[in-house]
């Protein structure tokens, strides 16, 4: 895989060099954005959106749990497929720079239907993560401020932290990349220095219990036991995307951005293994954990080994990152309604599409990055088991839309398709290519799969019933106003010769 050097290809949103139309995508529109957006700022927001210290001390419980400490090789499975992933995607954003990222990959590769559902399947599930992200933030501020968490004290907290990042995001692209930097920099540190003083002082188990799973298995197979715990893994590996959403801020994105992905993988992924390690060597009773008797070891091993003061510094780090991740997730769902009302492939796309010149942001689709999550999360104030189903859908809808990409980058390749951007994965793309899509459909089906026999059908089939719930609805809404044909931004031209759909 190379790096070509061909600058002409990082000009703007629409240069790709194809010599099949790309050069001039977007051309009717220019970019409103501005190139604010420095190399190590890209990288930070696919940082900060992964958010290692996020996605392991809210899973460490549950995967602990399920499948005892070997569940700490999920993170080499997942981040070994998500890195495919992020090869294939870094290869197309280099021919492709347009904001919104899977929206228009997709739209270019395959075509509008295509692309639409894309889209519409990316969007419910950031807008679902936003709420997520935020909602799991209300325990750590509960014990930072040190007030007893309810529902409703979550919801407040929940609000509070997504219109601070809405604030943040709408204050524009420099300051975003500030922002960005200063998550990833409290996460990364924080996450070492934690770490490094729980392996100083308070590790009860040395390296070797990666490999016992103490009973989780119940005397058969423990492949089926680790594949449930291996969520803990598949929840990590996403983010690096964001960095694409960006790419109308961004300068020379065909380099930068590929680059971005990578590191966003290999780095964010190091800082999770390194944090679920460290944490594994300090819980002192795992059977405690698995028993169901202490449900939540990661506070513990906190309060225990750092004691008051440091635990509740600690959790000021970690609300950092919830906050951080929320900004992050924010902003690509906004450049990804953006780019989707550019094109005319949604109602109201007038007034989504309205842009902020001063602060060179798309404030009417990030209100709407803000607002949806925060009617979401008061769902809970209803049923907070009916919000639990909701963000399940997250996941997927995420492994969904990103498959969607990689089979669209697939097909197109078998038909013909040569990238030609500054980053090209040469004669290995079809392999890698391949081999993502196998990864992801992996995924998929081991995300969704049915694990609770003790559970109600629906329950046990929720992930895979909101699925089709978004799926389901985003169809009839697709064939019942036909926005997707109302845009006249090029499609399905990466293949040679291929005719607009």
């Amino acid at each position: 895989m190379t790096d070509a050097g061909s600058p002409a290809a990082a000009g703007g949103p629409g240069s790709s060099g194809d010599g099949g139309g790309g050069g001039a995508e977007h051309a009717e529109h220019g970019s409103e954005f501005r190139k604010e957006m420095g190399p190590w700022a890209n990288f930070a927001l696919g940082f900060t959106y992964l958010s290692p210290v996020v996605s392991t001390y809210t899973l460490f419980a549950t995967a602990l749990a399920t499948g005892g400490p070997p569940m700490i090789w999920a993170f080499l499975l997942a981040g070994a497929g998500q890195f495919l992933v992020a090869l294939v995607f870094g290869e197309i954003v280099a021919q492709y720079p347009i904001a919104g990222g899977v929206y228009p990959w997709a739209r270019r590769l395959w075509g509008i239907r295509w692309a639409w559902m894309t889209g519409w399947v990316y969007m419910w599930a950031l807008l679902v993560t936003i709420t997520a992200v935020a909602y799991g933030a209300g325990p750590y501020i509960a014990i930072l401020f040190g007030f007893e968490p309810s529902v409703h004290t979550t919801v407040l907290c929940t609000v509070a932290l997504i219109i601070i990042a809405a604030l943040i995001n709408y204050a524009g692209t420099k300051a975003l990349s500030k922002a960005a930097i200063i998550g990833f920099t409290a996460e990364l540190v924080g996450a070492l220095v934690v770490g490094v003083w729980l392996l100083s002082t308070h590790r009860f188990h040395g390296i070797g219990v990666i490999v016992d799973n103490f009973g989780t298995g119940g005397g058969g197979s423990y492949v089926p036991v680790f594949l449930a715990a291996a969520i803990i893994g598949f929840y990590q590996y996403y983010g690096f995307e964001a960095c694409g959403d960006l790419a109308e801020e961004v300068a020379r994105p065909g380099i930068v951005i590929p680059r971005a992905m990578r590191r966003t993988v290999y780095v964010g992924g190091a800082a999770a293994t390194f944090t679920c390690l460290t944490l594994l060597l300090a819980v002192s009773d795992y059977k405690a954990v698995i028993a169901g008797k202490d449900t939540d070891p990661v506070v513990r091993v906190l309060f225990d080994a750092l004691g008051e003061v440091g635990a509740r510094t600690v959790m000021g780090v970690v609300l950092i990152s919830f906050l951080s991740c929320t900004i992050s997730l924010q902003a690509a769902a906004g450049r990804l309604i953006y780019s989707y009302a550019r094109d005319k492939m949604v109602v109201g796309h007038r007034l989504l599409r309205s842009f902020s010149y001063a602060r060179a942001v798309p404030h009417n689709a990030l209100l709407v990055a803000a607002v949806i999550p925060t009617v979401i999360a008061f769902g809970s104030l209803i049923s907070e088991d009916a919000l639990t189903k909701i963000v399940s859908f997250a996941i997927l809808g995420i492994y969904g839309s990103f498959q969607m990409v990689v089979l669209a980058a697939l097909r197109a390749r078998l038909k013909g398709w040569r990238p030609s951007g500054e980053y090209r994965l040469g004669r290995w793309g079809l392999l890698i290519n391949a081999s993502a899509l196998a990864y992801g459909i992996f995924a998929i089906i081991n995300i969704s799969w049915a694990r609770n026999p003790e559970q109600s059908w629906w329950e046990n089939w929720i992930v895979l019933l909101c699925g089709g719930v978004v799926v389901g609805s985003g169809l009839l809404y697709m064939f019942t106003t036909h926005h997707y044909g109302r845009g006249d931004a090029p499609s399905g031209d990466a293949i040679p010769q291929r005719s607009e759909v």
